[in-house]
């Protein structure tokens, strides 16, 4: 404005605005002083999202007819894989590379000389999964209902995902070639949530099918084909490629594979791509019938190879300029982590509690692992059983598995904010360090009441730590003595200490197999008072006379803690 700070604040206190030199104005007392000298404003726009690329706006006269995408959704059992094997046996030409299709999640038809795109994947899941993530991937949805069963649970499902994502809706009343197939009753179903058949006055196609018989599929199709005609489904095929992962996977010999629908533009090799974290150069491209392709166009499936990391499925995929590729994958990678910092408060039973009060936990996610299946399942129903009392935070069992606590345990543990629960097991020394590392807590138990007392008092805040377990040291078991019927172990210290008072549990292969005290602790014929590491020594086990070659004495002593405050 060229005018004197001074003269700027006098005009502010003049309104009533007490302002300083470096203090921010906002737009209406901005453009109201400005306005008393005489000056305009005009408001920045905002600030671009660094990890967003912008969309492009597509010109109506570009956008031409594209292939209509479909899913397929319905109860278990009602046939869904059935029907998508009718259509593609009817419908794919065999021509294919050794007349097998390869199965990359989607594949096109061909009917009446016009394309249909199916989407070969778990329908809500895939409708939740994308939805969640904003991606509209569907145009029209077939919803499979058995004729001898009727609507279920899961088709009701379906027809709410499909109606909030605003897809038509075309019903295929299958196996109507079974005893007991009643059409009827599944349309009277239908339309008591809505969809009424047109037959009956409404708006709802519905086609009667039989995929074991094969009739009614191109009746199915050609409504496809009508349905789609009146929707106009379009796209331009001329500019930079934009579409969504339907699922993706690290390939041993490839690396990672994307399966993409491409839903505008065309995608030709050699693009520069992003999808979400991942960002690539596209070296390869197959279609659903197992060929090379130089290019894909709208309503294409193709499977993609070229990505530096394996995107998640729902994520959209955008043909950009190779730097802006690598600069937003960046951002977006340095968000991802903030974002997980910010959640990152590890969660011990110690706290539980607190971090349940403060809100920041709703699901208590565990990881189990036992010396036998038979515990792993009486833990894992025995926990899921506290959630009917409790309905603050929910037990979540993340895994369970039988066998030492191994390093994969407690990354697992450590990505989904989980505890760790070992029965009768151990972990080895490098799981130790690693949740020492990852802040992981590990709770060692032999009886399932205590694990499930210590999980249920920490949910409601009453778990008094009282003793806590101290690891004095490692020692390895390298040979048997029997002398005059006293079995004595030759062994040597890997780590730490032993000393002639503590308690040790003999592990082997990460199985507790007895936990108890020291009998005698010998350096050559002397009883000594403690070993250290590196020195050999002679150990005998109270009450314990089954010790075996390699098997590891765990030394440790209860310490007593003080109650907090």
């Amino acid at each position: 404005m060229s005018m004197q700070v001074g003269e700027v604040i006098k005009k502010l206190m003049m309104l009533g605005v007490m302002a300083t030199i470096n203090q921010d104005l906002d737009f209406d007392t901005a453009s109201l002083v400005a306005t008393e000298f005489g000056v305009t404003v005009q408001e920045l726009p905002p600030e671009e999202d660094p990890t967003e690329i912008a969309e492009i706006e597509d010109d109506p006269a570009s956008l031409v007819l594209r292939p209509p995408v479909v899913t397929v959704m319905g109860h278990v059992d009602h046939g869904k894989t059935s029907l998508l094997d009718a259509i593609r046996q009817t419908h794919v030409t065999t021509q294919e590379a050794g007349g097998i299709t390869q199965h990359i999640g989607a594949y096109k038809v061909t009917c009446q000389g016009k394309k249909i795109v199916f989407l070969d994947t778990p329908g809500h899941e895939a409708f939740t999964a994308m939805r969640a993530r904003g991606a509209q991937v569907t145009d029209i949805a077939i919803l499979v209902v058995a004729a001898d069963d009727g609507v279920m649970p899961q088709t009701i499902e379906a027809i709410n995902h499909a109606k909030s994502a605003n897809v038509p809706i075309i019903v295929a009343i299958n196996k109507i070639d079974r005893e007991g197939a009643s059409p009827d009753r599944v349309k009277q179903q239908l339309s008591d949530h809505g969809l009424v058949p047109e037959d009956w006055g409404g708006d709802a196609i519905m086609v009667p099918v039989s995929a074991h018989k094969k009739t009614g599929i191109n009746e199915l199709l050609e409504m496809i084909l009508l349905v789609a005609e009146m929707q106009e489904i379009k796209a331009n095929p001329n500019r930079q490629a934009f579409g969504t992962i339907i699922e993706a996977k690290l390939d041993k010999g490839r690396g990672p594979v994307a399966t993409v629908l491409v839903q505008k533009g065309t995608l030709h090799i050699g693009d520069s791509i992003i999808a979400g974290t991942a960002y690539g150069k596209v070296r390869a491209m197959i279609n659903d019938r197992g060929e090379k392709v130089k290019k894909a166009g709208p309503s294409t499936p193709v499977e993609v190879l070229g990505l530096a990391d394996v995107p998640q499925a729902g994520d959209d995929l955008v043909a950009v300029d190779e730097k802006i590729a690598r600069a937003v994958a960046e951002k977006r990678i340095a968000k991802r982590r903030t974002d997980e910092l910010m959640q990152s408060q590890k969660v011990s039973l110690d706290d539980l509690f607190k971090q349940i009060q403060d809100g920041n936990i709703k699901d208590l996610n565990i990881v189990i692992k036992a010396d036998v299946q038979g515990s792993v399942e009486a833990l894992r129903q025995s926990l899921l059983a506290l959630n009917n009392g409790n309905a603050e935070v929910r037990v979540n069992i993340v895994h369970a598995g039988v066998g030492t606590i191994n390093e994969s345990d407690v990354m697992l543990a450590s990505a989904s904010n989980a505890l760790i629960i070992g029965f009768n097991v151990r972990p080895d020394a490098n799981s130790r360090k690693a949740a020492t590392a990852e802040k992981v807590d590990i709770r060692m138990y032999r009886i399932i009441y205590e694990a499930l007392n210590d999980v249920e008092a920490a949910m409601t805040g009453m778990l008094a730590p009282t003793f806590k377990e101290v690891i004095q040291g490692r020692v390895e078991i390298r040979q048997i003595f029997t002398i005059s019927k006293v079995i004595i172990a030759g062994a040597y210290v890997l780590e730490g200490k032993i000393f002639n008072s503590s308690q040790v549990r003999v592990i082997r292969d990460g199985i507790v197999v007895h936990e108890g005290a020291l009998e005698s602790l010998r350096r050559f014929k002397d009883d000594v008072k403690e070993v250290a590491a590196g020195y050999e020594c002679g150990v005998t086990v109270d009450n314990f006379r089954d010790l075996k070659e390699g098997d590891i004495l765990e030394v440790f002593t209860m310490e007593q803690i003080k109650p907090k405050g």
